[in-house]
């Protein structure tokens, strides 16, 4: 989670972005998180993803209508622009939510996939508000990464290479979102990070009581025979995602500035597809919503 010595233009931007959010809200910033495609490419022209995470609702938000949404349904989103030095201007997609409801969703047994599927992955910690909290940060992490390899061994094969397992779990991660990416998205997830996913899967596995042991060949065999206990839970979990995603964007469409032209932006951006929205769609988004939906649907630009 350290930031690299000599950050790239991505790394240097959210570390601007996250002094400013610090500036704004000040100790009620427990940790700021960098993950995503721009911190994996380094480009700073794309839109970072940054997380925020704190310690209560109101003493972050301020005022009670943000605060309840949030407490609601997490996390709230708003779009940061910010300038770094020798970058320019740069701009994130920050999400917000407490220290309580992210670590709710780091367990096994949650419905949400959403969080603990990004922070098993590579992420640096632009902020943290003292040593207890960066500690925080990093078991945080471990516990996303844990949780992550316990879904690849009861959804993946039964033997198969590291690599096999991550492909099988991202597949079903992003099948159980609402996704603008075109298919095959998770596996350049593993393919900028082999070594941190493939090192550590044998980790966890046997911090979890399975069996790590490769055989002549790399292949692991964690040993959890196929159940439909495993396929009926993620089931319900991929049949509540994508509902949960719309209700997400439809707070969005609400409570966040720009949000509509953001989302044909993401949009266009993931998977080719432009989408010219008129005045009225970005004044009654969620009017609109039904028929622009429908339309990404049979382009096969969302699944």
């Amino acid at each position: 989670m350290a930031v690299p010595t000599a950050p790239s233009s991505a790394m240097a931007g959210a570390l601007a972005l996250a002094r400013d959010i610090v500036a704004e809200h000040g100790d009620a910033v427990r940790a700021v998180l960098f993950y995503g495609s721009c911190r994996r490419t380094g480009d700073a022209s794309g839109l970072l993803d940054l997380y925020v995470v704190h310690d209560g609702q109101r003493a972050f938000h301020r005022h009670w209508l943000p605060a309840l949404l949030n407490a609601a349904l997490p996390p709230n989103v708003m779009q940061r622009v910010g300038h770094a030095e020798g970058v320019g201007e740069v701009r994130a997609k920050v999400a917000v939510l407490s220290r309580r409801q992210f670590e709710r969703r780091l367990r096994a047994g949650t419905m949400d996939t959403t969080i603990w599927a990004r922070f098993c992955q590579p992420t640096t910690l632009v902020h943290a508000r003292d040593a207890e909290a960066a500690a925080w940060a990093a078991t945080a992490g471990a516990r996303a990464f844990a949780t992550a390899a316990l879904w690849a061994a009861r959804l993946g094969p039964r033997q198969a290479a590291p690599a096999g397992f991550w492909q099988a779990l991202f597949a079903s991660t992003y099948g159980a979102e609402l996704r603008t990416e075109r298919r095959g998205r998770g596996n350049s997830i593993h393919e900028a990070a082999p070594e941190w996913f493939d090192g550590n899967l044998p980790l966890a596995f046997a911090a979890q009581g399975l069996d790590a042991r490769p055989d002549a060949e790399g292949r692991l065999a964690p040993g959890l025979p196929p159940s439909r206990r495993w396929s009926a839970g993620w089931a319900l979990r991929r049949w509540l995602g994508k509902p949960l995603n719309v209700a997400r964007l439809v707070k969005a469409a609400f409570t966040f500035e720009g949000g509509a032209d953001y989302l044909a932006w993401k949009i266009e951006r993931h998977s080719g597809e432009a989408l010219a929205l008129t005045d009225w769609q970005r004044r009654h988004p969620v009017l609109a919503a039904p028929r622009l939906l429908w339309r990404l649907l049979r382009r096969g630009a969302v699944r």
